[in-house]
């Protein structure tokens, strides 16, 4: 694969780590921006995070190359956050401008984009991300694609890049680093890693929750924009298993086969799977949107990128809103 990226310099600090209830919370590493450097900018838009190098370095060494991004992006415990984004997702006023500016906006979060690696599809994505971002990858899925434009729900190339975004993170998983996927539309209010237990292994947003559900019960329907999964080799084992299942469900994108397979494969791999809250990981499929309790919101069960920036630019207006007019929890 042929990689580009912007890696950061990093200080020597490492917070110590702390858990509170049971619950996950984020490390942070602090970044300083050399004298002398500055980032570009989209003009009243976005921009790239103050504290974080723009410096971009290009390897000719596949591995490597994704291996240096990844300390340079890494959490105390080895978590990275990782999104997906094309031309079309990435370009002036679209879903990555709305998608980093959540994260200053929302209640501490703003440290979170440290670990934030944006993997693009095409160079005009790559080029873009490195405007407002300094941690962007370029995966080369190959296949002869052009992945610059939409791509409409199940269409072939549509799979072809949900398929090539679960072959990436099972390869993160087997460098021995953990992750939060997160769809570019999704927008985060607050830290979800403090909803994900200690103990789980893979964790899934999901369309719909009643209040009363158990976490554990698998006969909910997963949602692949937001994901988390622990490095070890059971979820390694796992996401092998469920990839080599595609063959079965032939047409289908990866959250359709995981449902057919969950089930059998957390058992055989003994992996500890849960789904989330709604009340916390927000859907438009089932929109709660108590801000008091909201972690990410994810423009879903809706069609058309135009759509997703009007929903999202209209939730993140009653977030600021909220913000202004009330104390928010902490």
């Amino acid at each position: 694969m042929l990689a580009m990226f912007t890696v950061t310099k990093r200080v020597a600090f490492r917070p110590s780590s702390s858990h509170r209830h049971g619950l996950r919370r984020a490390a942070a590493i602090v970044f300083l921006l050399p004298s002398g450097i500055k980032l570009a900018l989209r003009n009243n838009e976005t921009q790239a995070h103050p504290s974080i190098s723009a410096t971009a370095v290009t390897s000719t060494t596949p591995g490597d190359d994704l291996a240096v991004l990844l300390r340079s992006a890494a959490m105390e415990d080895n978590t990275v956050i990782m999104t997906f984004t094309n031309g079309a997702m990435s370009s002036p006023g679209s879903l990555l401008d709305l998608f980093l500016e959540s994260f200053r906006v929302g209640d501490k979060t703003e440290p979170l984009l440290k670990h934030l690696v944006v993997v693009n599809t095409d160079n005009k994505a790559l080029e873009q991300c490195k405007l407002v971002h300094p941690l962007c990858y370029r995966l080369d899925i190959g296949g002869g694609i052009n992945f610059t434009a939409e791509k409409w729900f199940m269409s072939r190339d549509y799979l072809e890049m949900m398929w090539a975004r679960n072959r990436f993170q099972s390869r993160v998983l087997q460098m021995g680093y953990g992750f939060v996927f997160t769809d570019v539309d999704i927008v985060w209010f607050r830290n979800p890693l403090l909803q994900v237990p200690v103990a789980a292994d893979i964790a899934f947003s999901c369309e719909r929750y009643n209040d009363r559900a158990d976490p554990y019960d698998l006969r909910k329907d997963a949602n692949g924009g937001f994901l988390y999964a622990k490095p070890n080799t059971r979820t390694i084992r796992f996401f092998k298993s469920w990839y080599e299942a595609r063959a079965v469900y032939p047409g289908r994108n990866e959250q359709y086969v995981f449902g057919g397979v969950k089930r059998e494969l957390s058992v055989r791999h003994s992996v500890t799977l849960l789904f989330i809250d709604t009340a916390y990981f927000g859907s438009n499929c089932q929109p709660k949107k108590d801000f008091q309790r909201l972690c990410t919101f994810h423009a879903n069960c809706l069609k058309g990128m135009r759509n997703k920036v009007g929903l999202l630019r209209g939730i993140m207006g009653e977030w600021k809103n909220f913000r202004n007019n009330t104390s928010v929890s902490h």
